[in-house]
């Protein structure tokens, strides 16, 4: 079954059992699904729809930052239970553990010596560990690696 089949699956559910926060969130990853679909004419792949959901997950965790700044506990709430919804249809986030043996073993793969280097391994590197981790902790965990 497809992400997006997935998705729409456990909306349909939320539907029937008037679930406001599980619907909520996903409605709004179907709707920029279908709008994805529409603008390439054509269905997504699972990365596609991974990577939509990547995005509604970012949004959700900065409203959380926001609301805390704000010290709006409701809104905190909110958003961690939108959040919540949407993290059952990513991957399982890597450890610092395995990500720097990721990084190490992509490292030695493209044979990277310098910073020079740090392109060629982020090409490699990133389609091994899509959605599982943060692209900019990527990038800074690349760039100690090579400095040292």
């Amino acid at each position: 079954m497809s992400l997006k089949a997935q998705i729409q699956k456990v909306l349909t559910e939320a539907m029937k059992a008037r679930d406001e926060q599980t619907k909520i969130p996903l409605r709004l990853v179907m709707a920029a699904i279908k709008e994805a679909e529409i603008n390439q004419k054509g269905e997504l792949t699972d990365a596609d729809v991974l990577r939509l959901v990547q995005k509604e997950a970012k949004a959700r965790q900065d409203t959380i930052a926001d609301a805390e700044k704000a010290e709006r506990p409701d809104l905190i709430e909110q958003a961690k239970a939108e959040l919540a919804v949407l993290e059952q249809f990513l991957p399982e986030a890597l450890s610092d553990e395995a990500l720097e043996a990721v990084i190490r073993e992509t490292i030695a793969e493209v044979g990277a010596s310098s910073m020079a280097d740090m392109g060629g391994v982020m090409k490699t590197l990133m389609p091994k560990i899509q959605g599982r981790a943060d692209g900019g902790k990527v990038s800074q965990m690349v760039r100690q690696i090579l400095q040292s």
